[in-house]
């Protein structure tokens, strides 16, 4: 049987918590920054959970992640 293969894409995309959840990064921050108020850059800048309705999308495209 082949072995699955990690989608390089999403690993550099994904981080896992401890709790086996996936973090992402926010959108909307890599250009067009001078005419965004400091606060909404300031919260772009965290990282939030992936929903619900993503997140099995999201563990089959990495099959090998281990929690950390």
């Amino acid at each position: 049987m082949p072995k699955q293969k990690t989608h390089k894409g999403a690993a550099k995309r994904f981080r896992k918590t401890g709790g086996g959840k996936i973090r992402r990064g926010h959108a909307k921050l890599r250009h067009l920054l001078t005419w965004k108020p400091r606060k909404r850059k300031r919260h772009l800048g965290g990282t939030t959970l992936v929903s619900d309705a993503d997140e099995k999308q999201t563990k089959r495209l990495l099959p090998y992640w281990r929690k950390m």
